[in-house]
C-alpha cells in the first residue's frame, strides 16, 4: 500500500519542498491518513524505519502535530489549540508541521477560524491538509493553501498493489472496477464477487427493492456502485460486438447487453456517477440506489424506442 501511495504527486513534493500551507485532495478515504503520514516523513527527512518516521506513524512525532485524532472532526477548540502550539518553537529541528485530516468534514465556522493562520503562520511553522473533495472546502481557505489535486490509481498500478497485498488472489477484476481506489478494490475483494452478481441483478430488475434496501446495510455503498459501472461497462462493449475487451462477459452480463442499447448502457454510468456523488454528500443508499434504478430504466426505454 505504501508503494502505491510512493507514486503520488502529493509524496514527492513533500520530498522536494512546500508551500507554508498545503492541502492534498485525494479521493480514497481509508487511505488519505496514511498518505499524509508518508507527506509527514517526507517533509522531515524521515527514511522509513528510522526513530523520526516510526514516531510520525504513531503520531507522537514532537513537531508533527494531527488534527483531529483519527475518525474525529476538527472543531474550534482545535483550532484555538492550533494557534498555540503554532507560537512555540520546534522542539526537535527547526520546522513544525501541523497535519489536518478529513478536511471535507470542517465546518465553515472552523474553516474560517483557520483562515489567518493558514495566510501568515508563524516563522517555521507548516500546515498539511487532506481532503477527500474540494467542493466542501472555502474558497478563502483555497485561496491561501498550495492545492495538490490526486487522480485516480491507473488500474495496473491499483492490480499490482493488490497482488502484493493479498498474494495468490485474483485481483484483475477489483482493480479494473474500483475506479483507482484502493479501498474500493478491497472491498470488491473482500465481498468475494457478491457485488458484481448483485450489480447484474439490479440492471435485470431482480427484486430490485429487496436489493436495494439491503444496501442500506452497506458502509457506503461504493463497491456496488464500481462494480454496477464495470457491469454496464462490459454490457456496452458487448452490445457493440467488442465481447473480447469486456472484463467479464457472464451470461447476465450479455443478457443485459441484449436488453440495453449501448448508448443506454453509457448514459447509466453517468447516472451512476451521480449517484456516488449524492452519496458522498451523506444521501440515503437505499433510496438512491432505488431512484438510480428507475433512472436507469427510462434510459433503456427511451433508447429502445429512438432504436426502433
Amino acid at each position: 500500500m505504501k508503494e502505491l501511495l510512493r507514486t503520488t504527486w502529493a509524496y514527492k513534493t513533500m520530498r522536494k519542498g512546500v508551500s507554508r500551507a498545503t492541502l492534498v485532495l485525494f479521493s480514497d478515504e481509508k487511505y488519505l491518513r496514511p498518505l499524509l503520514k508518508l507527506c509527514a516523513k517526507a517533509f522531515f527527512g524521515a527514511k522509513e524505519g528510522s526513530r523520526t518516521a516510526r514516531l510520525i506513524e504513531a503520531e507522537q512525532y514532537a513537531d508533527c502535530l494531527f488534527f483531529p485524532e483519527e475518525g474525529g472532526k476538527l472543531t474550534v477548540d482545535m483550532c484555538a489549540r492550533m494557534l498555540e502550539e503554532s507560537m512555540l518553537r520546534p522542539v526537535e529541528g527547526a520546522r513544525r508541521l501541523f497535519v489536518l485530516d478529513g478536511f471535507q468534514n470542517a465546518t465553515a465556522l472552523v474553516q474560517n477560524k483557520l483562515l489567518k493562520l493558514l495566510e501568515e503562520p508563524p516563522e517555521g511553522t507548516y500546515f498539511l491538509l487532506g481532503a477527500t473533495r474540494e467542493y466542501s472546502v472555502l474558497p478563502t481557505v483555497l485561496s491561501r493553501v498550495s492545492v495538490i489535486s490526486e487522480n485516480p490509481f491507473p488500474d495496473e498500478a491499483v492490480e499490482a498493489a493488490l497482488a502484493r497485498m493479498y498474494p495468490g488472489r485474483q485481483v484483475h477484476e477489483a482493480a479494473v472496477a474500483c475506479g483507482g481506489k484502493l479501498s474500493v478494490a478491497e472491498s470488491l475483494l473482500a465481498g468475494g464477487g457478491e457485488d458484481f452478481l448483485l450489480a447484474e441483478r439490479f440492471l435485470l430488475g431482480e427484486d430490485r427493492e429487496l436489493l436495494c434496501r439491503s444496501l442500506g446495510e452497506k458502509k457506503n455503498g461504493q463497491a456496488f456502485l464500481s462494480a454496477l459501472k464495470l457491469v454496464l461497462w462490459d454490457a456496452m462493449l458487448i452490445a457493440i460486438c467488442l465481447e473480447q475487451f469486456a472484463v467479464r462477459p457472464t451470461e447476465a452480463t450479455k443478457k443485459i447487453a441484449a436488453e440495453m442499447p449501448a448508448a443506454a448502457s453509457m448514459a447509466a454510468m453517468d447516472l451512476v456517477t451521480k449517484a456516488e456523488r449524492d452519496i458522498s454528500l451523506n444521501a440515503n443508499i437505499s433510496q438512491c440506489a432505488l431512484a438510480l434504478g428507475i433512472s436507469i430504466d427510462k434510459e433503456k426505454e427511451t433508447w429502445q424506442k429512438l432504436l426502433r
